[in-house]
């Protein structure tokens, strides 16, 4: 029954596709009619490439010299494009982003440079041959490492150790060394198409954290990586609370001094100017002749009458 249903579908595939070819669509000129008798093979596939590789998508074993044309069907995020060539040496891509067909000895290939999150996509695959096609479905998908951090932090009364593992795909997985301490963690994906993933773990009061550690494992990475958390402000990439209150203590501090400093400046300068405009201005004239000479009339009367009294 399985084998009649598997004959039937291919039956089916095979009539859509020659009516496909047959109604006159765009990329029918790079295409030949091939007879709903030729054998064709379909296969659907999944890959995945390091971010920045180099990437080669087949989907024929068959040699060039046998390839009569080559279409790729791709659909990424930014919209779907085309990229085919035939034996006749016509070729189309309106893609027009680096990718190209390119072929060896053996057979050919499409190629992807400096492989990125904006690849990611379907990519339908047909390849028509001397004696038959091949017909490809490939989910095309990137693995890129993730950034990892972890540190302790106060929740009201009680420390809590934090591990993450930012802008990575797929999703990584974080364990923790002490296991019998119950932990949380969430998962989300972020609008440039990658995951982060964060883990908190609430510590009893009696735990010495410096025996706690968190273990992150990703598909990019060979080996596990091991993390010991930290106290906010131990740590270079987290600062932490006690940082920023003397960071703050320490401005104010300087704006006060400052401020003292010109206001004492400012009070000296103030009386410099007092004591200058005091030297410069004018003094008590001294008493000309002219007074002497008042004066001395009644000091000689004075004199006179006293001695009189004292005769």
């Amino acid at each position: 029954m399985g084998g009649m249903m598997w004959v039937f579908a291919v039956f089916i595939l095979s009539v859509y596709e020659t009516w496909s070819l047959d109604t006159g669509s765009p990329q029918s000129t790079l295409m030949r009619n091939t007879s709903s008798s030729t054998p064709k093979v379909y296969v659907v596939r999944n890959e995945s490439f390091i971010l920045g590789s180099n990437v080669s998508l087949t989907c024929s074993n068959e040699s060039a010299s046998k390839i009569m044309y080559v279409l790729w069907n791709i659909k990424l995020k930014s919209g779907p494009c085309r990229i085919a060539h035939n034996n006749d040496g016509q070729s189309e891509d309106s893609c027009n982003d680096g990718k190209s067909l390119r072929n060896t000895s053996t057979t050919m290939y499409l190629h992807i440079p400096n492989f990125s999150n904006d690849d990611v996509g379907i990519y339908l695959c047909e390849t028509v041959y001397t004696g038959g096609a091949d017909n490809h479905n490939i989910s095309v998908d990137i693995i890129a490492p993730p950034s990892e951090s972890a540190w302790l932090e106060w929740k009201g009364n009680k420390m809590v150790a934090v591990c993450k593992a930012e802008r990575g795909k797929p999703a990584a997985n974080i364990s923790w060394s002490h296991l019998e301490n119950s932990s949380s963690s969430k998962t989300w994906l972020g609008s440039d198409g990658f995951f982060t993933v964060e883990s908190r773990l609430e510590l009893p009061e009696n735990m010495d954290s410096k025996n706690l550690s968190c273990t992150i494992r990703h598909q990019y990475w060979e080996e596990e990586k091991t993390l010991v958390p930290k106290l906010k402000g131990q740590s270079g990439e987290h600062k932490g609370p006690n940082i920023t209150l003397i960071y703050i203590l320490t401005v104010v501090i300087s704006i006060a001094v400052l401020a003292g400093i010109l206001f004492l400046a400012q009070k000296k300068l103030t009386i410099l100017r007092c004591s200058k405009q005091a030297d410069t201005s004018p003094s008590k004239p001294l008493p000309t002749a002219e007074d002497v000479e008042e004066v001395e009339p009644y000091a000689s009367y004075v004199q006179r009458v006293n001695s009189i009294y004292n005769s």
